[in-house]
């Protein structure tokens, strides 16, 4: 189980660029394992509510895995501040096994707009690209969630023609430890 994994994200989006002075803004975001000490902060993480369709509550999430103990909840800090919530599982079964799915990603809704979203994907898809078992990382998105839509291809994810409870699932091809990229 992982406590504390860090990434420096270099975003290079448009909407994080300081136009006065053409600079790109950075986003740092560290992931930290969920525990008794940070799952009361973590509940009270909230989307729009505009969002609340588009993914499961953060109490939901850490009641599947406990469950699950193949889910990894973790949290999303900026500044000693938990800004969000990522969960990702292994997948052992079916077309998605030899790979993980990051299943869950929210940024509070008090914290959006900041490059969290992405940052904390790349955390989490640098943290899974380091585990020598990882061939492929997919996830998934309800068709009406645009911004998920966009942030996921925006980094390297391409539909597989697959629907999974109604949510267009997603994959991404991951190099090897010998540096050979498998497709999906």
């Amino acid at each position: 189980m992982i406590g504390y994994y860090s990434i420096k994200s270099g975003i290079s989006n448009q909407d994080f660029v300081d136009n006065k002075t053409a600079l790109v803004k950075t986003v740092d975001v560290v992931l930290q394992e969920i525990n008794q000490d940070n799952w009361e902060e973590c509940i009270r993480l909230k989307t729009t509510e505009e969002q609340e369709n588009f993914v499961a509550s953060n109490l939901y999430s850490l009641a599947q895995s406990k469950f699950y103990p193949s889910c990894v909840p973790l949290g999303v800090y900026h500044n000693q501040t938990m800004v969000g919530f990522v969960m990702y599982e292994t997948m052992s079964t079916g077309d998605q096994n030899s790979g993980y799915c990051i299943c869950r990603l929210m940024i509070d809704k008090n914290h959006q707009r900041k490059g969290y979203g992405k940052a904390a994907m790349q955390a989490v898809i640098n943290l899974l690209k380091d585990k020598p078992d990882c061939k492929k990382i997919s996830t998934s998105y309800v068709p009406k969630n645009a911004v998920a839509e966009k942030l996921y291809y925006s980094l390297g994810f391409h539909a597989t023609g697959l629907i999974e409870d109604g949510e267009i699932v997603l994959s991404l091809s991951v190099e090897s430890r010998a540096g050979v990229t498998t497709q999906s």
